[in-house]
């Protein structure tokens, strides 16, 4: 397992790989109803059995929501998480970030061919580092072989701003992982480029790229991206604790809601809620943002290793089969304190989005990504009828 670091949103997916099943068993549910009350029950017991502050989730099925919860939105107050609580949401940032990039790919403004020398001169140079051999294309599904800056802690800390710039250059300071194109790493770093590009190619800021071509025309009130290293959470939202990834039971409880998180950015900077992030991945599969080509080319995966179990990597989005043998689409992520999975069906009819305000697990489960599994099989791994 990875080495986790103060500092990172390393994916989750993608800090640690995930288990393939949760403490709990989960018998397929028969009915709409059923499925609810199975997803309901697991809710409670990540806060009773895991110790998580709160949990909740918005399930999408065939234009009918349900959201459930369990546990608190703010320990010192007891009060409940609602359907309108913002939360960070990490590395899922990467699939609003890829979809950009690849409208801008649609609209002839680059090409996902294009190398990062051609739109950021020398900014991918030194330790065996070469921006002439990285496509975009290998920055949108991590076969770029760039070192991961969020894996340098100590460089991260000895900045008190972290301008993109910064950030490539911790990574620029490290030897690659592999020549590009060679292999699969999960790198933090190729999104901050991907941004970055973004930003070359458009002359706006990336928080009003996004802003503009998804929040705004689909509705997405509660998602955006913090301009600059603004710590605070806008309009309702739950207190985000974290134990700084020490398991140790007894490990105290930190509130980590005000973040600059300007430290991870395009790779894990977005705040949003579950209904927004339902209706944004609905379009997203059911083929309304992207036209035809830059959709086939976000659904083309690549094997992925030292990750998720079970799991391939598109650009900015994830496929996993669940253990029942059903395959889910969508991607996850964590920042302190903020642990989300946002998963459906290939068409978008079916969607699951799940926030835990904790980043730990002290039950059955390894972590919350084990109750994410058991939450996804809860909804999607169903009997047929006798």
């Amino acid at each position: 397992m990875h080495q986790h670091t103060a500092h990172t949103d390393s994916g989750r997916p993608g800090v640690e790989p995930a288990k393939a099943g949760g403490a709990v068993s989960v018998s397929a549910p028969t009915s709409e109803a059923e499925g609810h009350e199975a997803v309901q029950r697991l809710l409670q017991q990540a806060v009773t059995q895991g110790g998580l502050p709160g949990i909740l989730a918005e399930v999408y099925d065939g234009g009918r929501q349900w959201f459930g919860t369990a546990g608190v939105a703010d320990t010192r107050t007891g009060r409940k998480r609602s359907p309108q609580d913002r939360f960070r949401i990490g590395s899922i940032s990467k699939t609003f970030v890829a979809t950009v990039v690849l409208q801008l790919a649609a609209e002839g403004n680059l090409s996902l061919d294009d190398t990062a020398e051609l739109w950021l001169p020398g900014a991918v140079n030194g330790q065996h580092h070469d921006g002439a051999r990285v496509t975009i294309r290998m920055l949108l599904n991590h076969t770029s072989g760039i070192f991961n800056y969020t894996d340098d802690q100590e460089a991260l800390n000895r900045y008190e701003t972290h301008p993109p710039e910064s950030l490539v250059q911790i990574a620029m300071s490290h030897p690659h992982t592999f020549a590009p194109g060679s292999g699969w790493a999960y790198s933090n770093t190729n999104y901050v480029l991907a941004g970055m590009i973004i930003e070359r190619a458009t002359g706006r800021a990336l928080a009003e790229e996004i802003a503009g071509r998804i929040s705004r025309p689909f509705g997405l009130t509660g998602t955006y991206l913090p301009q600059g290293s603004d710590p605070t959470i806008h309009g309702p939202h739950s207190r985000h604790y974290t134990k700084l990834f020490q398991t140790d039971p007894s490990a105290p409880v930190h509130d980590a809601t005000e973040l600059d998180s300007s430290m991870f950015w395009a790779a894990g900077g977005m705040i949003s809620t579950a209904g927004d992030l339902n209706r944004f991945f609905r379009a997203l599969l059911g083929g309304r943002i992207l036209p035809p080509d830059q959709q086939r080319d976000m659904f083309t995966t690549v094997p992925t290793h030292d990750w998720i179990p079970n799991a391939a990597y598109g650009l900015g989005v994830s496929s996993v089969r669940l253990p029942c043998g059903e395959t889910v689409w969508g991607m996850g992520g964590a920042l302190f304190g903020s642990w989300s999975y946002a998963y459906g069906s290939r068409d978008g009819e079916r969607m699951v989005t799940t926030n835990v305000n904790g980043d730990w697990s002290n039950g059955g489960w390894d972590d919350p990504i084990g109750i994410f599994t058991d939450l996804l099989q809860a909804k999607f791994c169903r009997r047929s009828d006798p």
